[in-house]
């Protein structure tokens, strides 16, 4: 079968194998007569179908870099070096195998994504009883949300789900690259794609296959290896100089000697599978790695956007911050009770994704308090939610959004780096919730190790009130703040930004427009939102922007392997042709050497599956740049 399935896979190599035996069998019994006569019908057939290929990509825009291995085998077989023109069909064909091979071993982390993904689910048919071993194997796409789920030891966690019992140890590194497993409680969330430890556990589900975390992941695996990588724009800015100047060697060989067998023996050597092949290995190893460090890269493109990034913008809340707010104080209108205040807002902000939401919940949670179902609820992206509750209308969200429907709302003083939550019932203002997220740890090294390897701009685009966004700023370094923005004005800012390219650092629904319309989007996927990581063009699976200077280090470090790769092909045919214009090298043999080259050049791409790692505890953190100059909810 695996032979069956080489056959079906590589035909053209094969069929040239097999052309090869018979024309030595036929030459080695005397009949060279057929033998050049099957070599020729077979190599110009070959020729045919190469030339169509050729047109194709002519009229797709793509100036085909096969013209100079059709002109070889044309030459050759004038020449009547027939041999030499099935070692070259054999080159050619053997070229793509010789990716495929690369390929699988480049994009390895990123297949390895794909064939862990849960496919089977054991669902407790008796779910109010735990000791049960009555279990009923599903597909995971069938579990609803609620099932109670069986995790045996060492099994992939299915769906997104809650431990219900016990404590368990899980492997979530194919999620989020960190190699020592987690311990979860009972409580705890428990991600898809995890790998359970030693012992059985118990999982309530809290999403459907489609909507947990690693089938995302996986959707953006897909997407990313379905995706291009730029090696046909970079197979095409040498295309014309490489083919015009092998011609005018070949051309000068033959001129000079006289000999028209001298423009072959120069042309063999030509062949542009360095050209064809370097590119997408590295590009496919720079992705994989990337995979490998927590990062998923959705195709070449965005490699080779990430090593020339010039300017990069960050959100705020989530993304410089720990997007986890936590409640400092709760400021009651008179009259209204801190408890009743907190009960009511926490069970509005029930209907918004935002990070400050969450930490109103938690706190209401942490109290103890009884949160309502509304009869009615919307959000206003980057505004705030109102909701319908027990026949009261309740609307949290910033000040101005706030007193929108509560005229009489008082604006509250706040220490640098909190934020407040404004709060109005029926149509009078209730008070206010003050929240603290603080700057991620790793955000000023980040900041810091982006400026010393040239991104010239940093700046800060938020939702959030000014005098919140510029001390988050100066924590982190970030100079250069835009705040009190709706997602359309952070869009125009990223339009006008310059130098380019511009790299824009997200996480939540509101940052889905401005990832897209960046020139490249990284979106923070460990806990943003799904829009957020369709939008972008990256997204890091860690809660951590350290991802993000991984990213550029690996597109900058993969770019260069590619553009070295390709100068090892072209300097070594060059130098080879060179040679060869004195007659020294025959063609049959310069068509086996130039096998050589395309194995020196796929074997130099596959570097871009290593590389320095990026140490931002070296990085220089100390700043002494002025406070911020330029400047709710993100």
């Amino acid at each position: 079968m695996r032979f069956l399935r080489g056959v079906l896979r590589y035909p053209v190599i094969v069929a040239t194998l097999v052309v090869g035996a018979v024309v030595a069998v036929l030459l080695f019994t005397g009949d060279d007569d057929a033998a050049r006569w099957l070599a020729v019908v077979y190599v110009s057939a070959v020729i045919v179908w190469t030339l169509i290929g050729m047109i194709r990509d002519v009229v797709r825009g793509h100036i085909g870099l096969d013209i100079l291995a059709v002109v070889a085998m044309v030459a050759t077989l004038a020449v009547d070096e027939y041999i030499a023109s099935l070692i070259i069909v054999l080159m050619l064909s053997g070229g793509e195998a010789l990716e495929d091979y690369a390929g699988r071993r480049a994009t390895r982390e990123l297949t390895a994504l794909l064939d862990r993904s849960p496919r089977i689910a054991h669902v407790l048919a008796h779910p109010g009883d735990l000791d049960s071993d009555e279990v009923q194997d599903v597909a995971a796409d069938d579990v609803e949300v609620g099932d109670v789920l069986l995790i045996r030891p060492a099994e992939v966690v299915p769906v997104d789900g809650v431990l219900i019992a016990g404590a368990g140890s899980f492997d979530e590194s194919s999620l989020t690259g960190e190699s020592l497993p987690v311990t979860r409680v009972v409580g705890d969330e428990v991600l898809s794609g995890s790998v359970n430890g030693s012992t059985a556990v118990h999982v309530r589900a809290m999403r459907r296959s489609a909507d947990s975390q690693y089938q995302q992941i996986v959707a953006l695996v897909r997407e990313a290896q379905a995706s291009r990588a730029p090696t046909v724009r970079l197979a095409d800015r040498f295309a014309i100089p490489f083919t015009a100047v092998s011609l005018v060697i070949a051309g000068a060989a033959w001129a000079v000697s006289g000999d028209p067998t001298r423009f072959a023996e120069v042309l063999v050597l030509a062949t542009p599978c360095p050209l064809l092949i370097a590119a997408p290995v590295a590009f496919l190893g720079g992705m994989s790695r990337a995979a490998r460090a927590g990062v998923i890269v959705k195709g070449g493109a965005v490699i080779e956007q990430l090593a020339r990034v010039r300017s990069a913008a960050f959100d705020k809340t989530g993304t410089l911050t720990e997007g986890r707010p936590d409640l400092i104080e709760v400021r009651p209108a008179p009259g209204i009770d801190p408890d009743e205040l907190l009960a009511l807002v926490a069970s509005a902000e029930q209907y918004s994704t935002h990070v400050i939401a969450d930490g109103v919940r938690r706190a209401a949670q942490a109290r103890g308090l009884r949160l309502e179902r509304a009869d009615e609820a919307s959000e206003v992206a980057t505004n705030g939610v109102t909701a319908t509750i027990g026949g009261r209308t309740i609307a949290v969200g910033k000040p101005g959004f706030t007193a929108g429907l509560a005229p009489d709302t008082v604006h509250t003083e706040f220490a640098p780096g909190q934020v407040a939550a404004y709060a109005a019932v029926d149509g009078r203002f209730a008070g206010t919730l003050i929240l603290g997220d603080d700057a991620r740890p790793e955000a000023r090294a980040v900041i810091a190790w982006l400026r010393e390897h040239g991104v010239e701009r940093v700046a800060m685009l938020t939702g959030d009130a000014r005098a919140t966004g510029e001390a988050i700023a100066h924590a982190v370094g970030v100079t250069e703040v835009h705040a009190e923005l709706l997602p359309p004005e952070k869009v125009h800012l990223a339009a006008q930004l310059r130098p380019r390219p511009v790299l824009m650092v997200g996480d939540g629904v509101n940052d889905a427009p401005v990832l897209a319309a960046s020139d490249i989007g990284i979106a923070m996927g460990a806990k943003g939102s799904t829009a957020a990581g369709d939008a972008a063009g990256a997204v890091i699976l860690q809660d951590s922007i350290a991802g993000v200077a991984d990213a550029v280090s690996i597109g900058r470090h993969t770019l260069r392997v590619a553009y070295t790769a390709i100068g090892i092909g072209i300097g070594l045919s060059i130098g080879l042709m060179l040679i060869a214009t004195a007659g020294v090298i025959p063609a049959v043999a310069g068509a086996l050497i130039q096998e050589l080259v395309d194995l020196a050049t796929i074997l130099y791409a596959l570097r871009a599956l290593t590389g320095p790692r990026v140490d931002l505890s070296a990085v220089t953190t100390q700043s002494d740049a002025p406070h911020p100059v330029a400047a709710g909810r993100d």
